[in-house]
C-alpha cells in the first residue's frame, strides 16, 4: 500500500470507528454528559484515569472542565489522577503499580463524584482497581473502553455506564475517545451555561 492510500484507508476507518460507535451509544453519551452535569451541579467533581495514551486523554479532558471548552464560564471541579508524580511514584514503589489509582480515589473520592476510567481494552489493573475503591465509596462510575470481541472488558460490570467503541484498532479507539471527551464537555456546557 502507498503512502496515500494509507493515510486515505486510515481515514476511512477512524471515521467508521466514530460513526459506529454514535450510531450504538448516542443514548449512552447523553446519558454520561447528564450524569456529569449532576455529578457537578451537585457539588461533586470528577476523578478521570488511565494509562498510556489514555492518562493524556484524562489530563485533558480535566483541563477543559476546570478551565473551559468552547464557552468562557466557572471553573468545574475535575481532577485527572495521572499527574501527580511523587504520589504515583510513592505508591508505585511502597505498593504496586495497579493501586495507583485506587489509592488515590481512596484519599479524594467521596460519594458524590463521579470516577471516569478510561482504558481501551477495558482490563487495565490499575483502572480496575480504581474502579472497585470507587464502587466501595458509592460513587457514580462510568468508563470509555474499546473492543469487538469483548465490549468493555472486565471493567463493564463494575461500571454503571460503559461508553465503548466498536472497534479493535486501538488507535481509532482512542481517536474515538478523544471525540467523546470533546462531545461530553461541550454538551455539560451547553446544558450548564445556557445563557452563554
Amino acid at each position: 500500500m502507498d503512502t496515500q492510500s494509507l493515510i486515505l484507508d486510515r481515514l476511512r476507518r477512524s471515521l467508521a470507528a466514530k460513526e459506529d460507535f454514535v450510531h450504538a451509544s448516542l443514548a449512552e453519551v447523553q446519558r454520561l454528559a447528564a450524569m456529569i452535569q449532576a455529578t457537578l451541579e451537585a457539588g461533586g467533581k470528577l476523578l478521570i484515569f488511565g494509562n498510556g495514551g489514555s492518562a493524556a486523554d484524562a489530563q485533558h479532558l480535566a483541563a477543559e472542565f476546570v478551565n473551559r471548552f468552547l464557552i468562557n464560564r466557572r471553573p468545574l471541579a475535575a481532577l485527572a489522577l495521572t499527574t501527580d508524580t511523587s504520589t504515583l511514584t510513592a505508591i508505585g514503589n511502597d505498593f504496586h503499580f495497579d493501586q495507583i489509582f485506587a489509592k488515590q480515589i481512596e484519599a479524594l473520592g467521596k460519594k458524590e463524584d463521579l470516577a471516569l476510567g478510561i482504558s481501551t481494552s477495558g482490563n487495565s489493573a490499575n483502572v480496575l482497581l480504581a474502579m472497585e475503591a470507587a464502587r466501595a465509596i458509592g460513587m457514580t462510575r462510568a468508563a470509555l473502553t474499546g473492543g469487538l470481541q469483548h465490549p468493555g472488558g472486565q471493567l463493564a460490570p463494575l461500571c454503571d455506564l460503559v461508553l465503548n467503541v466498536p472497534s479493535d484498532a486501538t488507535p481509532h479507539i482512542q481517536e474515538t475517545h478523544l471525540f467523546i471527551e470533546h462531545l461530553l464537555c461541550e454538551l455539560v456546557e451547553r446544558e450548564m451555561f445556557p445563557q452563554s
